[in-house]
């Protein structure tokens, strides 16, 4: 119920008490839902993907192996963002230790790598601890958050590196209306325009479609602080229909609400 006070578990313990099992979570990150509001997430310290369906009192494992780290096709070092293709069912999980993004498709017991994969740097066929992106279907392509190389680089699906979105294009980080630092977190709205968690700068930052020239629309440029115009390493945003902006203020322990104006 928006506006609501107090929350309710839905997946995990609700005595704050990581584990690794089918109904514990260790540090669980990014989470998409499908039409029946069944629930898909990474469970980064447990290095997989669960699948908890709506009303469930526990999950399954549908990617990576539990509590066990590593670089093959079924194996994941600290996933971290997810997103979900909602017309073939198919899978994204940025495998952020792994510097790359995994495909897997609907009941697959494997993935196969969609981007990067070639190890950390500053490449065009490389990613450098890539968090959130943004499954973009009008041109089959992600849009990533490239969090060590300060940019946000678009990866055609099938193609074999990627070109450059917003941010510098060898790694320098900044806080101008054109560069950015640690970006963690990114979602579009129905134009195409980008939100980006500029989480070294304290600060959302929204792109025209097309443009790479960007504009703050929710804290302050460089200055981390408990103001309710202010955020502290903000690692996510998602935009409702009404473009109204929801962020996870990380540092200070909060969701912020900004609304549309």
């Amino acid at each position: 119920m928006i506006n609501a006070s107090n929350g309710t578990t839905v997946a995990g313990l609700s005595n704050a008490t990581a584990g690794a099992s089918s109904i514990a979570l260790t540090l669980p990150v990014s989470v998409v839902l499908d039409s029946n509001d069944n629930m898909y997430f990474t469970d980064r310290n447990n290095h997989r993907v669960v699948y908890w369906a709506n009303g469930a009192s526990s999950g399954t494992t549908i990617a990576g192996i539990l509590g066990t780290s590593g670089s093959t096709n079924n194996t994941f070092n600290r996933p971290c963002g997810i997103a979900r293709d909602s017309s073939t069912g198919t899978l994204y999980i940025a495998d952020n230790y792994n510097h790359r993004i995994m495909k897997y498709l609907v009941n697959a017991s494997s993935g196969s790598v969609a981007a990067g994969g070639n190890g950390a740097g500053t490449g065009n066929t490389q990613l450098y601890y890539p968090y959130g992106f943004a499954f973009d279907s009008s041109s089959n392509s992600l849009l990533i958050a490239n969090y060590q190389t300060h940019n946000i680089v678009r990866w055609v699906l099938g193609a074999s590196n990627w070109t450059l979105v917003i941010g510098s294009p060898t790694g320098l980080s900044g806080s101008t209306s054109t560069l950015l630092n640690q970006p963690v977190g990114i979602t579009l709205d129905p134009m195409g325009n980008i939100y980006v968690a500029d989480s070294g700068n304290h600060r959302i930052q929204f792109f025209i479609a097309g443009q790479s020239n960007g504009t703050t629309i929710a804290g302050v440029t460089g200055s981390p602080g408990i103001s309710q115009n202010q955020l502290n390493y903000p690692y996510w945003v998602i935009v409702d229909n009404q473009l109204n902006l929801y962020v996870s203020d990380t540092s200070n322990n909060r969701v912020q609400f900004f609304s549309y104006y």
